[in-house]
This record gives structure tokens, C-alpha cells and sequence, in this order.
């Protein structure tokens, strides 16, 4: 479970709900930071992002929860990236939320595309991205769909 951690942290008081255990707007607040700290690792920093006046957008997020979550405990969120369109680079990755004791709590799957920022249309990436791209990790179920396959 150890391979691609990218967010560790504590659950706070202000992420619960009212029954006293992580409300489920922290669980996508926990993956988007850790997708986050995975792309800049990656090489795709905020302000890669900002120089092509590109950024990441969401069509979908789904979230299924294994084991509840309480005030204090240590989390840990693996991110791996499960599918990807090499004509339009549209994404899929998978997020795992795992309590201190190693015991997975949740598993987000999300799908989402690029959006460019002045014209608001979905883009494609720049071809500098590509190689970042190959660096990202990837799920032992990954899928790659060529570019020649897509209509």
C-alpha cells in the first residue's frame, strides 16, 4: 500500500458531520489534494498549469465507502491513474483513502478532461505534457485507449 502516497494527514474537527465522522465533502477535498501533490510531483505544477492557461475539470466522482472515518486519525490517500484517451487525454483515476491502522476507509473514482481557461471549451494537452503523462502512476488495471481507436 506504501506505493504512491501523495497525501498523509489528520482529520480535523472541521471535516466531520454531525455524527462525528468525516463528512463525505472531505473525501474529495483529501483526493483532489492528493491528485494535486501527485501531478506536481509529476511535473505538473500550478503554474505549469497557469503558463498554457490550462486546468483540470470533473465530469464525475464517485465515492464508495469501506470503513468510517473519526476526529484525529491519520489518513493516507493513493492516487493512480486508471484510464486515458491518447486523442483528447480525458482521465480516470482511482483514489484510496486508508485509515493509520491500514485499513482502506474509501475509494473515489473520478473522470475528468482539460479545460482551457480563456475559451472555457475542453482542450487537449500540450505535447510537452505527454512525457508527463508516462510518469504518472498508473493502476494495475489501467486502460489506454490510442489515439487511432477514438473517433
Amino acid at each position: 500500500m506504501e506505493q504512491n502516497i501523495y497525501y498523509e494527514g489528520q482529520v480535523l474537527w472541521a471535516q466531520l458531520d454531525p455524527n462525528m465522522h468525516l463528512r463525505h465533502s472531505a473525501y474529495a477535498d483529501f483526493c483532489a489534494q492528493a491528485r494535486s501533490n501527485m501531478l506536481t510531483k509529476a511535473g505538473l505544477s500550478l503554474a505549469e498549469f497557469a503558463k498554457y492557461h490550462i486546468g483540470p475539470i470533473l465530469f464525475r466522482e464517485e465515492l464508495v465507502y469501506h470503513r468510517e472515518i473519526g476526529l484525529d486519525e491519520r489518513i493516507t490517500v493513493k492516487v493512480e491513474m486508471t484510464k486515458l484517451n491518447l486523442k483528447n487525454f480525458r482521465f480516470s483515476f482511482r483514489h484510496e483513502i486508508y485509515k493509520e491502522n491500514g485499513i482502506k476507509a474509501a475509494t473515489v473514482e473520478i473522470d475528468g478532461a482539460w479545460l482551457d481557461l480563456h475559451k472555457r471549451k475542453l482542450t487537449v494537452i500540450p505535447d510537452e505534457w505527454h512525457s508527463i503523462f508516462e510518469a504518472i502512476p498508473k493502476a494495475d488495471d489501467y486502460v489506454e485507449i490510442p489515439a487511432a481507436l477514438t473517433t
